[in-house]
């Protein structure tokens, strides 16, 4: 798909991008993947060549794994932001989560980013992107 399909699906579906090798990563699909009752989110790692597309598209670093990103209606979401969108777009009670949108944006991201520096030390990491079951497959983009 080329940015301009991607961003087109991106207007029925919400679409994350993941560091594919980050186990805390992995964990939040899994987590999101398991609320999103209706299916709406699209997920791709950040390394796919889908994820490449879209941080081209937005003129992000290829190379920058630190952060989760969330395409919604052609719009980009990173870093607290975009965790926080998804759980607000998950709804019920991890909508609630949305409310701490009211801080500023960089005390939210210094947190952010210090998790992100230390994400593999203290979750780990695997040597290859996750490879989704049969049964969720159509929710990732190649």
């Amino acid at each position: 798909m080329d940015a301009n399909e991607l961003l087109k699906l991106s207007e029925r579906h919400p679409i994350v991008l993941f560091d594919g090798v980050c186990n805390l990563c992995d964990g939040f699909v899994q987590f999101v993947m398991k609320r999103d009752k209706t299916g709406a989110f699209r997920f791709a790692p950040l390394q796919s060549e889908a994820g490449r597309v879209l941080l081209r598209h937005f003129n992000l670093d290829e190379n920058a794994m630190d952060t989760v990103v969330l395409i919604e209606n052609g719009a980009i979401h990173t870093k607290s932001t975009a965790a926080l969108r998804t759980a607000r777009n998950i709804g019920g009670v991890w909508g609630l989560a949305y409310a701490f949108i009211i801080l500023p944006k960089f005390i939210r991201n210094s947190v952010y980013d210090f998790i992100a520096k230390n994400r593999y030390r203290w979750f780990g990491k695997k040597d290859a992107c996750m490879i989704p079951t049969p049964e969720v497959r159509a929710r990732f983009l190649q």
